[in-house]
């Protein structure tokens, strides 16, 4: 549980400052669960240049409470929690000051979002708040006031926590947890997880990764592993102290960063299997004549594909719809075995093709046409699909048939640029599989809207 926090003070001298607003969100990884946002009356006066850049001023305070009045509140809301703030520092070290006070030693764990975003985000040229969230397209309202700078760093400490695959930011958290001797039992566990689609994580008690996977239901999912008898089931029934997960409302993100975080992370109960899933892949050969023909073969990592499929039957299908539909008339290897039934029997639909009618080289451009509108490696293309809430949505960038990333948007702001995309995109690594999934994920139409650029 994090405690996320925007203070502003009077200013001036070091440890002399007073506070005259607190914010703090109380977020559990996913949203937030409390909150608490008051003016404060610091019983000193402020200093001119905050009242121009806060816009409080010393009228709006004098019925506002006193930092005594509202110090246990401070106290329940961070409980249990690690302070988060974007120069924590200063934040934390203001908060102390407060206490100590009243007599009162304030001690609790901190992240900084300042040190974190240099860490994951090191390409950014500045890591101030307004600048990073801008960067971004992190929506921002309230500029220099606790509440609106509070909300900011909480999502931005949201995208933080997504770039994190090594996943330090929650092992850090979990080993903090287990010093505190809390050990849930399998039932609290399932309870505790939400029935969303997402990415989870299977935890030892010392926070090491015993198993990653994904799920359209992640409380389901995570009920079949414990309660299932296979070998490896009991194993992870035996090993289980907690499990994290992120919800990614996209199953193509769940999809995309399962298989990413595996091969990360490396958790002993995951299978990793060194056969690709698509296996079958539709390629484009010469035959005797000199005329291309669309062949489906098993995947050859040595030729150049044009499509690939998870089954034999789903490429035999989709051959024959890319064939009739743009009327490649060919003897196809596997579907068809001679010429003469070829589609329909007529010359109409291939142009005489298929009995030397017009040379292969008036056909073959037309079929090298076709190839190269089909190829993915040349489109670069944004998914936008549903988000994790109703207020967001996901996007993946494609540029030039490379898959670079994910992110999560408001719905506030517009996605219509690359450069606005490649800032916000959580980095991701491509390979075939990851570029086949996509398509396969196209093919499907489950998605919200694709952009073409």
């Amino acid at each position: 549980m994090y405690a996320i926090l925007d203070i502003e003070t009077t200013g001036g001298q070091f440890n002399e400052e007073g506070i005259t607003e607190i914010a703090i969100y109380k977020f559990d990884g996913h949203e937030i669960v409390d909150q608490f946002i008051s003016l404060v009356n610091p019983e000193i006066p402020i200093q001119p240049f905050v009242v121009k850049l806060t816009g409080i001023n010393n009228a709006m305070l004098r019925s506002a409470p006193k930092f005594f009045e509202i110090a246990k509140r401070i106290i329940e809301i961070t409980n249990n929690c690690v302070l988060v703030a974007h120069n924590a520092d200063f934040d934390y070290r203001i908060l102390r000051t407060e206490f100590r006070r009243l007599g009162y030693d304030f001690n609790i764990k901190t992240l900084c979002t300042v040190e974190l975003s240099k860490k994951l985000l090191p390409e950014q040229p500045s890591h101030s708040l307004g600048k990073l969230v801008r960067a971004l397209g992190i929506p921002m309202a309230d500029r220099h006031r606790a509440s609106g700078d509070a909300m900011a760093t909480v999502k931005l400490f949201k995208m933080l926590l997504d770039k994190d695959l090594n996943k330090e930011i929650v092992k850090e958290l979990i080993k903090f947890e287990v010093q505190k001797g809390i050990t849930p039992k399998l039932m609290d566990i399932v309870e505790s997880l939400p029935s969303k689609t997402g990415i989870y994580y299977i935890h030892r008690e010392d926070g090491s990764l015993i198993f990653i996977g994904k799920s359209r239901n992640i409380k389901k999912r995570v009920n079949q592993h414990f309660t299932g008898i296979t070998r490896s089931a009991k194993k992870i029934q035996q090993e289980v102290f907690t499990v994290t997960y992120e919800e990614t409302g996209s199953e193509l993100i769940a999809l995309l960063k399962e298989t990413e975080e595996i091969k990360i992370n490396r958790p002993i109960y995951n299978r990793m299997s060194p056969k690709s899933n698509f296996s079958w892949a539709i390629y484009a050969e010469k035959d005797t004549n000199g005329y291309l023909n669309l062949k489906l073969q098993k995947a050859d990592g040595r030729k150049k594909e044009i499509k690939s499929y998870t089954s034999q039957q789903e490429g035999k299908d989709a051959l024959f719809r890319i064939s009739a539909h743009y009327q490649l008339c060919q003897k196809l290897t596997g579907l068809y075995e001679t010429k003469t039934n070829c589609f329909q029997h007529t010359i109409n639909e291939c142009d005489g093709a298929c009995i030397g009618k017009i040379t292969a080289a008036e056909y073959n451009e037309r079929v090298q046409a076709f190839i190269e509108k089909n190829r993915f490696e040349n489109k670069t293309l944004a998914i936008l699909d549903k988000g994790r809430t109703v207020a967001e949505r996901s996007v993946i960038l494609v540029e030039n048939g490379v898959y670079k990333g994910y992110a999560f948007y408001d719905l506030n702001y517009q996605i219509n640029t690359l450069e606005i995309l490649r800032n916000i995109i959580i980095p991701m690594q491509s390979n075939r599989d990851t570029r086949n999934s996509i398509q396969a994920y196209l093919r499907k139409n489950k998605y919200l809207k694709v952009i073409n650029f």
